[in-house]
């Protein structure tokens, strides 16, 4: 085996190293990539420069038998042929409110695509662009694993006094869990609003799959303590829980996260206010406890739009949630003198949202005007029954 130490270090070579391996070794810096909403990892223009005709005829050639739903963190090339645009639970009530459309093409994620199933008729056929357009959140819960949580929890003695709260952000097979065992949906609009309800039926909640936003929603919103939520981890026995554990928590917090809120920082918020004198930092509350307490203000992605829209001229904003939604609302609002930046420097895109591009939803739309059903995604009737009944749970809260 090479001893590494007697390797030549760099200086010793007649070669420069580029600007972009510095950059990568860590060894320099990218000014623009500290600039407001800019990233460093831009994605391309589409390549062909005649998919936006194409998608605009066949969507015409579609009529009124196709309805678009864009979600929020949509790249711009698709927001622009979306019909409608918002978080995924809105955009999965759009759909159901528009029986007339044989196609719902879902411009969004797999687990947001289950939900439009769920909620729309049996007539309508629901399409996702991509099928590996998928939620790093959603998949961190399996159905195996939330069942063998349900094991310990018996074990344990304590699963009489659980009811399951289940962010949307989750597959349809975690919903039906959540509709079986007498628990509900939540929003990050609603959440405070569900576990109120759910410590209405019982002692405690487990809280699936966003740790963040249970802890966040716990704590900040509900007076609980740090100390009333633990962790189930499914990687571990028992959870790394023990039976006294699970006993005295109020709140059971599944580990998942978002990837691309849960890499915020407090440092991020320290930089940003170095940087920025004045500037409010609005953030998601799937972003970690410290990085919210950090923060001015905390809110949903309708409550993020809703603040800036609000906003006096000549504010001074940096945003704690995906890149796309953040740059389209730099952009919309710069004519009124609003400065809107990204929190982090680095952070950018949500990798499986982007998925769904251009080229993805043309192939899509000629598909479905040529009589051809591709992608389709259809939730079992079994599976259905119960997550619709968790869903309507959640839309019965006050």
């Amino acid at each position: 085996m090479r001893d590494v130490t007697t390797a030549h270090p760099v200086q010793d070579l007649d070669v420069q190293p580029s600007p972009l391996a510095l950059l990568l070794l860590g060894r320099d810096a990218d000014p623009k990539s500290e600039r407001g909403v800019e990233c460093p990892g831009d994605l391309p223009s589409p390549s062909d420069p005649d998919l936006v005709e194409r998608a605009r005829a066949a969507k015409e050639k579609l009529g009124e038998k196709v309805f678009v739903l864009g979600h929020h963190y949509q790249r711009d090339e698709v927001i622009q042929f979306a019909d409608v645009t918002g978080d995924s639970f809105k955009l999965a009530r759009d759909a159901a409110a528009r029986p007339e459309a044989e196609y719902i093409v879902f411009c969004g994620v797999h687990f947001m695509a289950e939900s439009a199933d769920i909620l729309t008729t049996d007539d309508q056929k629901v399409v996702l662009p991509d099928l590996a357009a998928g939620c790093s959140m959603a998949d961190m819960a399996t159905a195996e694993q939330v069942a063998e949580c349900w094991d310990v929890l018996t074990e344990a003695g304590v699963a009489e006094q659980v009811v399951p709260v289940s962010y949307m952000n989750s597959s349809a097979d975690i919903k039906a869990f959540t509709g079986r065992h007498g628990g509900t949906i939540c929003t990050s609009s609603n959440a405070k609003r569900a576990l109120e309800w759910a410590f209405e039926q019982g002692e405690k909640v487990l809280f699936l799959p966003d740790q963040h936003l249970g802890r966040n929603t716990a704590v900040r919103d509900m007076g609980m303590t740090l100390e009333d939520c633990v962790l189930y981890n499914p990687h571990k026995p028992n959870g790394g829980l023990t039976a006294e554990e699970l006993r005295n928590a109020k709140m059971i917090l599944w580990r998942g996260h978002c990837s691309v809120h849960g890499r915020f920082s407090v440092e991020s918020v320290d930089d940003v206010r170095a940087r920025i004198p004045g500037v409010n930092v609005l953030v998601h509350p799937e972003c970690k406890h410290e990085v919210v307490a950090a923060a001015d203000y905390v809110g949903s992605t309708e409550y993020i739009i809703k603040a800036l829209e609000a906003a006096p001229a000549g504010s001074k904003w940096a945003i704690g949630t995906e890149l796309n939604l953040v740059r389209r609302l730099a952009n919309r609002f710069a004519a009124e003198d609003k400065e809107i930046v990204f929190l982090d420097k680095t952070v950018c895109f949500c990798s499986t949202m982007n998925r769904i591009d251009l080229p993805h939803l043309v192939w899509t739309l000629e598909s479905l005007a040529e009589g051809n059903l591709v992608n389709r995604i259809e939730v079992d009737p079994e599976t259905e029954k119960y997550a619709k009944l968790a869903l309507e749970r959640m839309l019965a809260l006050p």
